[in-house]
């Protein structure tokens, strides 16, 4: 067989062989990985270069080395998984940089890092002044996570005591011009109904780039021609409006009428409708 032809076969093994035990290893070893984790990757690539080129050893061994690497790494993963000292022995425990606005130059020093450097980081968190924030905690795979004053935090519905109707995934109903029937079928619609609100906005499918619905069943647009204006979907806003005229309605009947038990049915209506309005408004509003 021609050298060519052999490191060609050698290295479609190896490939195979390190997706192969990289799909085994998991997720983890394509994320931020741990001081182990890190070894682990560097040597199997090692070892993959090894079983590709080097002609004059036997390559299986190479694929030997390389499955005894991913024995001791699943080992150290389950161990990790049953023990906490394990943990915090093979990955190191996490630590507080700074403290109620107070940056702790002894853990500094121990993690090696510099101010400069922390300080940039802290911009990556859109985080400029230490003084704002309340923690910052550099974690085991070397990520500093960020809790900044409850005084500089933005102001969510939380905040305010409003309550806001939960987000579902939207479903992508057109792609690249063509109609997605299954995720349509997913959230219980038909093209029928997908050709109806296309022709409510005056597009045609072809110049559709992508087509999202909402949990709410409203329909969003990109087009290929970005020149073209496509009018946000009002169907929410329309329906609160219908409620908000439904009680109006009620309430001048109401007031209307000189009959007492019609007059009491009628506010007895106005007053249900009103919680009813009060209930969805979240989730019409949002």
């Amino acid at each position: 067989m021609a050298e060519w032809v052999e490191i060609a076969v050698r290295t479609l093994v190896a490939v195979v062989a390190l997706f192969l035990m990289t799909k085994i290893l998991g997720k983890r070893q394509i994320s931020q990985l741990s001081f182990f984790e890190y070894i682990t990757g560097i040597t199997i690539g090692n070892l993959a270069a090894f079983v590709s080129l080097d002609l004059e050893s036997n390559w299986y061994l190479g694929l030997v080395s390389m499955l005894v690497w991913v024995s001791i790494s699943l080992g150290i993963e389950f161990l990790q998984l049953k023990s906490k000292r394990a943990r915090d022995f093979i990955d190191s425990k996490a630590s507080v940089l700074i403290e109620d606005g107070k940056i702790l130059e002894d853990n500094l020093k121990k993690e090696r890092l510099t101010s400069d450097e922390l300080l940039s980081k802290l911009r990556k968190r859109s985080v400029f002044r230490a003084a704002d924030v309340e923690f910052a905690v550099m974690e085991a795979n070397g990520e500093i996570n960020v809790l900044v004053k409850k005084e500089h935090q933005p102001i969510t519905p939380y905040h305010l005591g409003i309550k806001v109707g939960p987000e579902q995934v939207p479903q992508a109903v057109i792609m690249d011009g063509q109609m997605m029937e299954e995720p349509l079928a997913v959230i219980g619609l038909n093209p029928k109904w997908l050709r109806t609100q296309l022709e409510k906005l005056g597009v045609p499918i072809e110049n559709v780039f992508l087509g999202q619905v909402d949990s709410y069943g409203q329909l969003y647009v990109d087009l290929y021609d970005d020149k073209i204006q496509v009018p946000a979907p009002q169907e929410k806003a329309s329906l609160l409006a219908l409620l908000k005229k439904c009680e109006a309605d009620i309430e001048m009947f109401c007031l209307s009428t000189d009959t007492k038990p019609a007059k009491q049915m009628y506010a007895a209506c106005s007053e249900r409708m009103t919680q009813v309005i009060a209930d969805v408004k979240p989730y019409l509003t949002q």
